[in-house]
């Protein structure tokens, strides 16, 4: 997947192109190609991208740990000032203010808009915070023996010795 450069956009009927996607994304290890479609719109001084996109990815269970196959779905939109004063390589000291107004995506308006890059973080933001597997998951019981291996560790004894008067007042 190519980047689009931003100036062809305002050659292009209504200022707007329409990509289908249908490829692997590098870095997301996902099980199918991302399939979808991505609109792009020059407003003159933005750029406005509508994006449909979905794709499978495995992820693992935060309370069984279970690996479980998830369909990740984005359906957004995104606008991206165009500002001609950017420039293009961005060396920036480590430690800068930056204005309230600056706090906005922005691209140099004779620059590249790279789809792909923009679709993995798009894909990124959508991936479930809390990964469970299913509604009725429970963590595994813990054996009494791997409770004990748990507790090797000397610091962890008066805690031990909590859950042992804990368990003797049942």
């Amino acid at each position: 997947m190519e980047t689009i450069y931003i100036p062809h956009l305002l050659k292009s009927p209504q200022r707007k192109q329409d990509i289908v996607i249908d490829c692997f994304i590098r870095d997301l290890d996902s099980l199918t190609p991302v399939r979808g479609k991505v609109t792009l719109r020059h407003g003159g001084t933005f750029l406005e991208v509508f994006a449909v996109a979905e794709t499978i990815v495995t992820l693992t269970c935060d309370r069984c740990l279970k690996q479980y196959n998830f369909k990740l779905l984005v359906d957004t939109t995104e606008i991206i000032w165009l500002d001609k004063e950017i420039e293009q390589d961005k060396e920036y000291p480590l430690e800068r203010e930056v204005a309230l107004e600056d706090l906005a995506e922005s691209l140099p308006s004779n620059g590249h808009f790279d789809l792909q890059g923009w679709i993995y973080e798009q894909m990124c933001l959508a991936m479930p915070i809390k990964q469970i597997c299913s509604y009725d998951c429970h963590q595994p019981l813990l054996s009494q023996d791997s409770i004990q291996n748990v507790f090797l560790d000397s610091r962890w004894s008066v805690l031990e010795s909590l859950r042992k008067d804990l368990s003797a007042d049942k």
